[in-house]
């Protein structure tokens, strides 16, 4: 049987943490940034964990188990 191949884009969106969570980037800090707020372009600039209900799937485009 081949190997599985990991999906391209997800291997590019998340990482792992030390403590094997998965982070990602927040969206809406690409374009169309007169209108939004310091505040608010501040705090999409950090990452965050994917949320619990999402793990799974990320975890399978990832190939990990």
């Amino acid at each position: 049987m081949p190997k599985l191949k990991t999906n391209s884009s997800a291997k590019k969106r998340f990482a792992l943490t030390g403590s094997g969570k998965i982070k990602r980037k927040h969206a809406f800090k690409s374009h169309i940034l007169t209108k939004k707020t310091k505040k608010q372009k501040r705090n999409l600039t950090y990452f965050t964990t994917v949320d619990k209900v999402d793990v799974r799937e990320v975890k399978e485009l990832l190939r990990l188990r």
